[in-house]
C-alpha cells in the first residue's frame, strides 16, 4: 500500500513530456502563409515571376512544402504551365508525391487563399522567418564549437562573421533597375568626377605620371607590387600611404609582418622631415634638425593611418582586423607588407603544399577586397630568378615567387626596378639612371599597360615625382639652413595623435608627444 502511493506520489511530480517546458520553444515559422503561397502559385500561371527571387526551396518550414515548391521550380525552369494538375504530376515524376502529402493535400493548398494578390508580402514574411532559423542553426553550431578546447578562436570569429554575411548575402539581393534611374546615377556619378583633380577616381598615390595611368588605387582590386629585395618597396608603398593620409585625408591602413611599427614610423619621420634616415636611427640629430624635425611632422602625427606589426599575421586574422577598421575608421585602402610572410588557413596545418597556401591567401585579399570595397596593396617578392637573367633584369609576370595564382587573383600587377642597383648608369636614351626608379605596370585588368619613373631618394627612403622641384641631389647633403629662421614658430605633436599601432605587446602607442620637443631629446629616438 505504501508502496503503490510512493510510486503515485512520483508519477504526479513527473514532468509532462509534452509540455512545452519540455519541448522547448519552436523554430521561426509561418506554416499558414506557407500554405497559402503555394496555393496562390497554383491558382495564377504569373504568380511565381512575382516571388521567384525572394523564395528559395529551403525558405519553407515543413519538408512537404519543399519538395512541392521545388516541383514548381521544375515546371518553370521547363517552360511548362504552373496549376493542381501539372504540379501533382511533376510530384509523381520527382517520386515525392507522398512526402508531399498526397494529391489530397496538394488539391487543399488551393483552398487556402482566394488570389495572389498579396503573395510577395507573404512570401517576404517567409523569408523573413528563414532567416531567423537560419542565425539560431548558426548560432547554434557557435555555442557548441566554443565550448570546445580544441578550437581556434580567430577561426570560430571568421566563421561567425562569414557565416552570417553570407545569410545577408543570399537573402538581399539587389534588384534590377530601369534605364531611367541607372542613368540619373551616372549622370551623378560623372558629375563628381568632373569636380575631382587629374580625373582622379580612386585613391590617389600622390605620384602624377603613375595616376594618370591608373586614375588612383581603385575599389575592390588587388594590386601586387613586386620587386627584389633593397628595390624600395617598404618606401614606395610608405610614399604612397603618406600621401593618401596627409596630403588626401584617407584613412588608410598598413600591415607590416617584416618591420615593426616603429621602424616603420622612423622611416616616415625621416622621409617627411628629409632628414637622412641614418640620423634617425642614431638619435644623432643637432637642434635645428630636431626643429625641423617637429615641424615637418605635425601633419603626419595628425594622418589617419592606422600601423599593425603583428607577425606571421593569418589570413583569418587579417580579414577580422580589416573589418573592425572599416567599421571604426571607414579605411580606404589596405597595404600588407608582405605577401609571402602571411599564413594561410589553420585548417590547412603546417604540412601543406606552400605554392597552395601562398594561392590561398591571394585569393583571400581579392575577398577582402571586394567584400570592404577597398584596394588591397600586397607587396610580393620575385623569385632569382631576375638575378641570373642577362640584359637589363627588368622583372617579368613569370618571375612571381611561389604560385601562379598571384597573377591570376591580382586586377593590377607592378615591378619596382632601380638599374642603378645593377650598374646600369644610363638608359636605352643614353639617360642618367642615378636615383631613378621604375614602376612597370605588368598586368593592369581595366586599363593600360605602361612604366612609370619616378625619383628615389634612397637616405630619406622615399619615392616622388621625377620632376619634383627643387629635388635634392643624390650627392650632396641637404641641411635647413635657413630653418632656425622658421623654429620660433613651430608647435610641438598634438596630443590627439592617429597614427595607431599595434605592437606585439599589445601596447598602444603613447599619446603624449611632448617628449619630441624637450630641449635635450633622447639620444635612442
Amino acid at each position: 500500500m505504501t508502496e503503490k502511493s510512493s510510486n503515485t506520489r512520483t508519477s504526479r511530480k513527473s514532468p509532462n513530456p509534452t509540455s512545452p517546458n519540455m519541448l522547448g520553444k519552436v523554430p521561426p515559422q509561418a506554416v499558414d502563409l506557407e500554405e497559402a503561397v503555394l496555393g496562390a502559385l497554383m491558382l495564377e500561371k504569373d504568380a511565381l515571376t512575382n516571388v521567384i527571387d525572394i523564395l528559395k526551396v529551403e525558405s519553407f518550414y515543413k519538408a512537404s512544402h519543399q519538395v512541392i515548391f521545388q516541383a514548381i521550380l521544375d515546371l518553370f525552369t521547363d517552360s511548362q504551365p504552373i496549376d493542381l494538375l501539372t504540379v501533382t504530376n511533376q510530384l509523381r515524376r520527382n517520386g515525392a508525391l507522398e512526402i508531399a502529402g498526397g494529391a489530397f493535400y496538394v488539391t487543399e493548398l488551393t483552398s487556402k487563399v482566394a488570389s495572389a494578390a498579396n503573395i510577395e508580402y507573404h512570401a517576404r514574411i517567409i523569408t523573413e522567418q528563414s532567416i531567423k532559423r537560419e542565425m539560431i542553426r548558426i548560432s547554434s553550431e557557435i555555442q557548441k564549437d566554443a565550448y570546445e578546447d580544441t578550437t581556434d578562436v580567430f577561426e570560430l570569429l571568421d566563421k561567425m562573421e562569414q557565416s552570417l554575411f553570407e545569410i545577408s548575402e543570399k537573402n538581399i539581393r539587389k534588384n534590377y533597375s530601369d534605364m531611367k534611374s541607372i542613368m540619373r546615377e551616372a549622370i551623378i556619378e560623372l558629375e563628381s568626377r568632373r569636380d575631382q583633380k587629374d580625373g582622379l577616381t580612386g585613391v590617389p598615390s600622390g605620384f602624377t605620371a603613375l595616376d594618370r595611368v591608373t586614375s588612383g588605387w581603385q575599389k575592390s582590386d588587388l594590386v601586387i607590387i613586386a620587386a627584389r629585395p633593397a628595390m624600395g618597396k617598404t618606401a614606395f608603398v610608405l610614399s604612397v600611404l603618406r600621401n593618401a593620409a596627409v596630403d588626401h585625408s584617407k584613412p588608410v591602413a598598413i600591415f607590416s609582418l617584416e618591420m615593426s611599427s616603429v621602424q616603420l614610423v622612423n622611416r616616415l619621420i625621416s622621409s617627411e622631415a628629409e632628414l637622412d634616415s641614418e640620423k634617425i636611427k642614431k638619435g644623432s640629430l643637432a637642434e635645428h634638425e630636431w626643429a625641423q624635425l617637429v615641424h615637418k611632422t605635425a601633419k603626419l602625427s595628425k594622418a589617419p593611418l592606422f600601423v599593425d606589426d603583428t607577425p606571421a599575421l593569418s589570413i583569418l586574422e587579417l580579414r577580422a582586423k580589416c573589418r573592425k577598421l572599416k567599421a571604426q575608421h571607414d579605411i580606404q585602402m589596405i597595404v600588407i607588407d608582405y605577401l609571402q610572410l602571411m599564413s594561410g588557413d589553420s585548417k590547412g596545418g603546417g604540412g601543406g603544399n606552400r605554392e597552395q597556401e601562398i594561392a590561398s591567401i591571394s585569393r583571400a585579399l581579392k575577398k577582402i577586397a571586394k567584400e570592404l570595397s577597398v584596394p588591397v596593396i600586397a607587396l610580393s617578392q620575385l623569385s632569382r630568378a631576375v638575378e641570373t637573367r642577362g640584359g637589363d633584369k627588368r622583372p617579368q609576370l613569370s618571375d612571381l615567387r611561389e604560385s601562379g595564382a598571384i597573377e591570376q587573383d591580382a586586377d593590377m600587377v607592378m615591378f619596382l626596378y632601380r638599374p642603378e642597383y645593377y650598374g646600369i648608369t644610363e638608359d636605352e636614351d643614353h639617360n642618367s639612371t642615378q636615383g631613378v626608379g621604375e614602376v612597370i605596370i605588368a598586368k593592369h585588368r581595366n586599363g593600360s599597360l605602361d612604366t612609370v619613373k619616378l625619383r628615389f631618394i634612397g637616405r630619406y627612403t622615399k619615392f616622388q615625382d621625377l620632376d619634383h622641384f627643387g629635388a635634392p641631389d643624390m650627392n650632396q647633403p641637404v641641411y635647413a639652413s635657413n630653418f632656425s629662421k622658421e623654429s620660433s614658430g613651430v608647435s610641438s605633436f598634438d596630443s590627439g595623435q592617429t597614427i595607431k599601432m599595434q605592437s606585439k605587446a599589445n601596447n598602444d602607442f603613447d599619446d603624449s608627444d611632448d617628449f619630441l620637443t624637450k630641449p635635450n631629446p633622447p639620444a635612442d629616438f
